[in-house]
């Protein structure tokens, strides 16, 4: 990472985000703190708030979860 806060991933932002619930920190500071940080770049209120609760449920994946349906590269047209 250059040290461009445009570089974070999803799974680098969904980290600092567990790092701020481990904290105690509400949604809403946790946004506001990312949205002082990443600017354009952070993910919305309601994107903070879902991955939160999930974290509250006990999960602390932060991958995305598999999604249903073809993979990329069998539809057509992508050989």
């Amino acid at each position: 990472m250059s040290g461009d806060t445009r570089d974070f991933n999803n799974m680098e932002t969904r980290t600092v985000i567990i790092f701020y619930f481990r904290q105690g920190k509400a949604p809403k500071e946790k946004h506001v703190i990312l949205t002082e940080t990443l600017g354009e770049h952070a993910p919305s209120y309601a994107t903070v708030k879902h991955w939160v609760s999930r974290f509250k449920r006990g999960d602390f994946s932060t991958c995305d979860a598999p999604r249903p349906g073809r993979h990329k590269s069998d539809h057509p047209g992508d050989y």
